[in-house]
């Protein structure tokens, strides 16, 4: 074999070795692998703001007040689990707010798949977001954005 077969050849195998390597890293990200946390890092923040008192990036360009979640419990007398379930659900109830939030019920069960998985990984995605907003209740509540909504 000639001096530059052989080079082909290596440069070959050290190509699919960095290609078999760089496969072995990526894992197919699911609802499933998010924490609660990680879920509204993801999906939320953008609105609600990293420290969820209605302030993200976004919420500048909404023609709606974007809620300070880190109030709910204060705001209804104690954390409305169900209430928060179905608004970030959106599927069940006719309207939360003007629908600027999207329906993330759907969005997560078309993203999952569109099936009976999907939908059971839906339900406990949208438990491990409510136990996450559960979690950060009253938290750095003297740094809350001035002139928040308050969700309703």
């Amino acid at each position: 074999m000639s001096i530059q077969a052989r080079v082909s050849t290596l440069t070959g195998a050290a190509i699919c070795l960095v290609l078999a390597r760089a496969a072995a890293a990526f894992d197919a990200v699911t609802l499933e692998d998010y924490s609660g946390a990680e879920l509204y890092d993801r999906f939320c923040a953008s609105c609600h703001g990293a420290q969820a008192h209605g302030d993200g990036p976004v919420s500048r360009s909404l023609n709606v007040a974007v809620p300070d979640l880190t109030t709910i419990a204060v705001r209804h007398g104690e954390f409305p689990a169900g209430q928060i379930r179905d608004i970030i659900d959106g599927r069940g109830i006719d309207a939360h707010g003007t629908r600027t939030m999207p329906v993330w019920g759907y969005e997560f069960w078309v993203e999952e798949g569109g099936d009976v998985n999907a939908q059971r990984a839906v339900r406990e995605a949208i438990t491990r977001l409510v136990e996450h907003l559960r979690s950060i209740q009253g938290s750095d509540a003297d740094s809350r954005a001035p002139g928040r909504a308050a969700l309703q």
